[in-house]
């Protein structure tokens, strides 16, 4: 056994001999110079670009098989001055048997830190068509050049591209990526990682016929990148005759769509919701514009379906129209406070208008429930369409606060200042869910109709208000208006003038109808008609509100439904959230049998100094207030009289 293992040995390693002498004298006897054109010339023929080498050239046949030019260009058939690519060193890695019967085939090619420059021009020609029109000439079935290898290698390249029309420029860096199309198959396929804008990035695209796409001809294709911010992946067809098109499944996938928006160099918002983003849609292509049915989108727990639209051609432009059974706007709203944190003055923080400017906007969205903060909506339909920095927003039908509303809004960009204007109608809605979410007043109940015709400019919430100009009526019914009870006071007035008001920011006062209408200037607004007709009393208002101090300035008569039709003038003043309501004092003491003539006799000077005389004489002291003015304290009759009215003593 020992034997016969020797004695095949021996042939083996006379083998290995003769190979390793046949390698050795392979590498002293090979002609460099005829390696080295037969290398360029096959690079040329595959690549159609011309050769130039700076450096040096090395040669090696033993132990590995290559050809490494130092300093490469690469330049374009028509002679460009500047090179689609240079290369700090180029490999070309032989095949070992051609090698041996002296002829040379290249295995493979490996790109050490190349630079490659992509311009496109405004024709859409690019400075890369010549090498893309000979690789798909060369590796056509009946061409009279075969390409020998099938891999390209890339190790820590750049890449650089330039769009002469709309001046785009980008750079890839630290290019590590692998190009093959087996000679078996008519595939290509590139795998690899490269940087862009910080962010380390997986990408993969590979062609089901790359001679058909090299050709413009369709082919399937298949792309995916994957970053942190970002996921896409495409699995469709391709053709590029006169330009790029594409049909096939998109499927996009985000943890924050604002950092994706950032990283792409798209306006980003900064602050409120655009964070958990995902979709899925046919996609197709045409040059810059790419359109997008069966469509289902997720963003921030918002899911929708529909049809998409986008365009860049010059400017960016979104067009949309997307259906959902229940969207949430809380997030994109979370930030934009109309009132300073904590307070009740109007936030003065400057609005930031940069995403107007950003994207031409088309929008159709329609929901069966929407929620906008506390406010619930039911079944409602919205457009949105922003162009050249003007937003306009539609409300087709909201049923909202229990009746419907209409209307729009519309924001421009005037260089740091935003131009609102508003016109909005509700119909039979509540009217306290309404009065208090869009106005801050909460002492408002009933059903009825409003409606809003208001503009302003302003650069904050507080410029806003200083520049409201504009109209609102409310018109109500069966309801009631919180913090006074007229009839109950009225009566107690009626029988007794200065029995007190302690009771007179208690209980309500029901209404049959309401009427309301407001005009606005400058940010004041000016009663016009403000009737409220009850059952057993009525009342009238008169005066203005400033918007920017949110405060009252008013008069108003409140009267009772009786034979007797008592009047009682007051006064309304103080701050929305808590207004002081008092009667008019002057009033009150000419009602009063005992108080009535000391008002009209002090109002004459030589009446008024002979009052003052018997009362000085009565009492001793010379200072003593003027008696004229103090109120007439209630009887014992009296008072029992208003408990057995209901009304509690002073």
């Amino acid at each position: 056994m020992a034997q016969g293992m020797k004695r095949l040995g021996t042939p083996i390693a006379a083998l290995l001999c003769l190979v390793l002498v046949t390698l050795v004298a392979t590498s002293l006897l090979v002609d460099r110079a005829a390696l080295r054109k037969a290398v360029e010339a096959e690079i040329r023929d595959v690549t159609g670009l011309e050769l130039n080498v700076a450096g040096a050239i090395d040669v090696s046949v033993f132990p590995a098989s290559s050809v490494s030019f130092h300093d490469v260009s690469l330049k374009g058939a028509g002679g460009a001055a500047d090179p689609a690519l240079h290369v700090d060193v180029l490999t070309a890695n032989l095949r070992l048997l051609p090698l041996l019967l002296q002829r040379f085939e290249i295995s493979d090619l490996t790109l050490f830190r190349p630079y490659i420059r992509v311009t496109l021009e405004a024709n859409g020609e690019s400075n890369w068509s010549p090498f893309i029109q000979t690789v798909a000439r060369t590796m056509k079935p009946d061409a009279d050049n075969h390409v020998s290898f099938s891999e390209i290698r890339i190790q820590d390249g750049v890449l650089s591209y330039q769009n002469a029309e709309d001046h785009a420029a980008e750079e890839l860096q630290d290019i590590d990526f692998s190009l093959a199309w087996p000679s078996i198959s008519r595939s290509f396929a590139a795998t690899g990682q490269f940087n862009w804008r910080g962010e380390r990035v997986d990408g993969s695209i590979s062609f089901s016929d790359f001679v058909a796409a090299l050709s413009g001809d369709r082919s399937g294709v298949k792309a995916r990148i994957t970053s942190t911010p970002l996921k896409v992946a495409f699995d469709g067809n391709v053709a590029n005759h006169t330009s790029a098109i594409l049909g096939g499944t998109l499927t996009v996938d985000s943890p924050s769509l604002r950092n994706a928006l950032r990283w792409t160099g798209q306006f980003a918002p900064a602050s409120g919701g655009f964070g958990r983003f995902a979709l899925k849609a046919r996609a197709d292509v045409v040059g810059g514009s790419v359109a997008l049915t069966n469509v289902n989108v997720e963003l921030d727990g918002n899911v929708a379906e529909g049809v998409m639209t986008y365009a860049n051609n010059g400017r960016r432009t979104l067009q949309a129209t997307l259906a959902a059974d229940a969207l949430d706007f809380t997030p994109y709203i979370s930030t934009f406070r109309l009132l300073a944190s904590g307070a009740r003055d109007w936030n003065r923080q400057l609005f930031d208008l940069n995403g107007l400017m950003a994207t031409d906007l088309d929008m159709r969205l329609s929901a069966a429930r929407l929620t906008i903060g506390a406010s619930k909506l039911g079944r409602t339909a919205l457009g949105a369409n922003l162009r050249d920095g003007t937003l306009a927003l539609s409300v087709g039908e909201a049923q909202v606060y229990g009746g419907i509303a209409r209307g729009s809004l519309g924001i421009a960009r005037a260089d740091t200042a935003a131009d609102v204007k508003a016109q909005l109608q509700f119909t039979d809605v509540d009217l306290q869910a309404c009065a208090s979410e869009l106005f801050g007043i909460d002492k408002l109940s009933g059903r009825g109709n409003i409606n809003v015709a208001l503009a302003a400019s302003g650069s904050s919430p507080f410029g806003l208000a200083q520049s409201l100009d504009g109209t609102a009526t409310v018109t109500g019914h069966d309801g009631a208006i919180s913090g006074f009870n007229a009839e109950r006071l009225l009566k107690r007035l009626e029988r007794q003038p200065l029995s007190g008001g302690g009771n007179f920011r208690s209980g309500s006062t029901p209404f049959d109808n309401l009427i309301v209408s407001v005009k606005f200037a400058d940010g004041m607004a000016t009663a016009q008609d403000i009737r409220i007709e009850g059952p057993a009393a009525r009342i009238t208002l008169t005066g203005s509100v400033s918007v920017p101090m949110r405060e009252y300035d008013m008069k108003g008569v409140a009267s009772l439904n009786t034979p007797s039709g008592f009047e009682l003038p007051f006064v309304v003043q103080g701050p929305w959230e808590d207004p002081l309501i008092f009667p008019d004092p002057e009033s009150l003491i000419r009602r009063s049998p005992a108080s009535a003539p000391l008002l009209d006799a002090v109002k004459d000077r030589k009446a008024r100094d002979a009052v003052r005389s018997v009362l000085e004489h009565l009492s001793g002291k010379p200072d003593a207030p003027d008696a004229a003015a103090a109120p007439q304290a209630e009887s014992p009759e009296n008072t029992k009289k208003n408990e057995a009215d209901g009304e509690k003593p002073d």
